[in-house]
């Protein structure tokens, strides 16, 4: 009766379902049974890759693998990536130049040889000529290599004033105990560290402790409160995390909580301190918890209510917990960590962190670690330390001691070279190991452009990018996929990339306590390293203090004038194509936003809406245009809310 009819009936369990073979012709319809095994291999692929057994909701058990700080954050990221990445599309741009540089010199080659056809002298000329173009297509350090040797001239060297003995007689007296003073021959052995911690420090392959962390851990063994200040790059963490560590072995809890809080000011610093956190506690059975943005908040409040030993944050995204949470707390907490206490106070943490300090055991031990002290951090050590022990290894303004410390002057009028004096830098002289300090987001975005059309490996660090994205640059960095790596302040603090060989600053920062701290990143843990500075008319001030500071020779370094004239000619030309490179990310980001209009609209909606009415609402999201919106000349003909027939219309 159904065929009569014309209509299908519905299939049962036990049928064979007839299906139409694949053939190039629609309008061909054999029925036959074909057997169900393909797809339902497929079904189950698409489910096993929605589902993963081997997924676990608590910590990975086993020792830590000592792999990079940003490999167990990755994981918790979502994989969101872009249509195309900026490196793809710098290349897109070049290639595209390439071609349309190739046609006009052949085509320009081929109209020479039939107008110079006979004078040879001229014909090897342009032959010479050619071939000299040609080579700056491949590779842009190649034009410029015989004006290597002629770049580095030394002007100035200045020495050392030491100013900063009455300085330190004056501190000194706000203080209960002073001890800055370490016994030289100390070593991790003679700690009186656990068997587990000792193990651990033998597989990070630690071998002789540094300064402050033989001044500071025998004081922290002792539970004292301490105030630490010591150059950047000098072994920090390990100094405050290997008492806590004792504590925690010596003392095990007898309740879930958490007993230890360490405050950073940034993500990447507390994913960092994360890490070698964990890698000392390798051998031990304490849990470690990381609590910054840019991670997924539900996992981080599960794992907070697991009461880990020891929790990293940022002040910021721990409020938020304390807030959201009820059942986290920190009246258990024994120990207070303070890490950059001063960036802390630069990024309007102050408020924050006396509510947290507020919230903390009153009987607890309190450390705070700076690289420099300032007065807003003595006050904030006065209201959180009681009977501090001053350790203060290295004075507010020093560098790293083997820190070699370079400037370049740019004179009044110059100030447009700046641009073309970094990239005949990284050209010709530091070309891998370099990290590029930029003021603004914007400006490290175009160098990153710019670098990556003259083809260098180039990778970003700033606000403007997504937490996966700043991870990714700084493992990028790290593995040496990329050569260099152009941030702003945001990595100026903490963080620890191991070969980091020269620090170049576009343009000087505000304070000598910034340029401290963007120059620690190389010359780290007694290495070798350099910085390179463009100072300007208006700079000249904090470099004639910075001069005065050095306890090594400061030099001058003197670029050949027509080595950056011919850079900024390049860069000139190359205008057009970072505006390209720019519109496609523009165009990218349109798209995005389109799709993301779409995937709001109900999915019953997206079920029956034809293909034609959604590449129409694409179209539309693209030019700025809503896509139900009636066209202004629409409004005169139709009565408003009514149709022909006079009822009402809905969209």
């Amino acid at each position: 009766m159904l065929a009569e009819l014309g209509f299908v009936g519905t299939i049962g369990e036990d049928d064979e379902v007839p299906v139409a073979p694949e053939s190039d012709s629609g309008d061909e319809e054999e029925e036959g049974p074909i057997v169900l095994g393909r797809k339902q291999k497929a079904l189950q692929k698409n489910r096993s890759a929605d589902f993963n057994p081997d997924f676990i909701f608590t910590e990975k058990e086993g020792m830590y693998d000592g792999s990079w700080a940003m490999a167990d954050v990755m994981s918790q990221l979502k994989k969101k990536r872009a249509a195309t990445t900026l490196d793809e599309k710098i290349e897109k741009v070049r290639k595209k130049r390439k071609t349309e540089d190739k046609e006009a010199k052949s085509g320009k080659s081929e109209k020479e040889k039939e107008a110079k056809e006979g004078s040879e002298p001229e014909e090897q000329e342009g032959l010479e000529g050619h071939n000299e173009e040609g080579s700056g297509d491949e590779e842009s350090e190649t034009d410029y290599s015989s004006a290597d040797e002629n770049v580095l001239t030394k002007t100035d060297t200045l020495k050392v004033k030491e100013r900063k003995k009455k300085k330190k007689g004056q501190e000194a007296g706000g203080f209960f105990e002073d001890a800055s003073q370490y016994d030289e021959n100390l070593s991790f052995q003679d700690m009186n560290l656990s068997r587990p911690l000792l193990k651990a420090i033998t597989a990070m392959n630690f071998k002789q402790p540094t300064p402050i962390q033989k001044a500071c851990i025998p004081v922290g063994l002792l539970g004292k409160d301490i105030c630490a200040c010591a150059a950047t790059g000098t072994g920090k963490t390990a100094a405050f995390a290997l008492p806590v560590l004792e504590r925690l072995i010596y003392k095990p809890r007898q309740a879930p909580v958490t007993r230890v809080l360490v405050l950073v000011p940034t993500r990447e610093l507390g994913i960092q301190v994360h890490s070698v956190t964990k890698q000392l506690a390798q051998f031990c059975n304490i849990t470690t918890c990381l609590a910054v943005g840019g991670l997924d908040v539900k996992s981080q409040e599960a794992a907070l209510r697991a009461a880990p030993d020891i929790l990293i944050a940022t002040p910021g995204r721990l409020i938020d917990h304390l807030h959201n949470c009820p059942s986290f707390h920190l009246s258990s907490i024994e120990v207070l960590i303070l890490d950059e206490a001063d960036r802390m106070l630069d990024e309007y943490f102050e408020e924050q962190m006396k509510e947290i300090i507020r919230m903390c055991s009153h009987h607890r031990q309190t450390m705070l670690f700076s690289a420099t002290m300032t007065e807003e951090v003595k006050d904030l050590a006065s209201v959180s330390l009681k009977n501090p022990v001053r350790i203060f290894v290295n004075s507010n303004t020093d560098v790293a001691p083997f820190l070699r410390q370079e400037f370049i002057r740019i004179r009044p009028n110059r100030e447009g070279d700046r641009e073309a004096i970094v990239a005949a830098l990284l050209t010709r002289t530091f070309t891998d190991h370099v990290m590029l300090f930029t003021q603004t987001k914007k400006q490290a975005h175009r160098m990153h452009i710019l670098l990556g059309l003259m083809g260098l490996q180039v990778g970003e660090l700033h606000g403007n990018l997504s937490q996966t994205q700043r991870l990714e640059s700084l493992r990028r960095f790290k593995d040496e996929q990329i050569d260099i790596l152009v941030a702003t302040d945001v990595a100026a603090r903490g963080l620890d990339i191991d070969g980091v060989k020269t620090v170049i600053n576009f343009t000087m920062p505000n304070t000598i306590k910034h340029y401290v701290h963007r120059v620690g990143r190389t010359a780290r843990a007694g290495k070798a390293g350099r910085s390179v500075s463009l100072v300007g008319e208006e700079e000249r001030k904090m470099l004639k203090e910075i001069v005065k500071a050095a306890k090594a020779p400061v030099k001058a370094r003197i670029l050949p004038q027509d080595v950056i004239l011919k850079f900024r000619d390049k860069i000139e030309k190359m205008e057009k194509d970072i505006y390209a490179v720019l519109q496609l990310e523009a165009e990218e980001k349109e798209m995005q936003h389109s799709e993301a209009q779409i995937i709001r609209v109900p999915s019953i909606c997206r079920q029956w809406l034809p293909a034609t009415a959604m590449l129409y609402v694409i179209r539309c999201r693209f030019h700025g245009r809503h896509p139900f919106a009636v066209p202004p000349d629409q409004h005169s003909k139709a009565s408003p809310g009514k149709g022909e027939g006079g009822t009402e219309q809905r969209a």
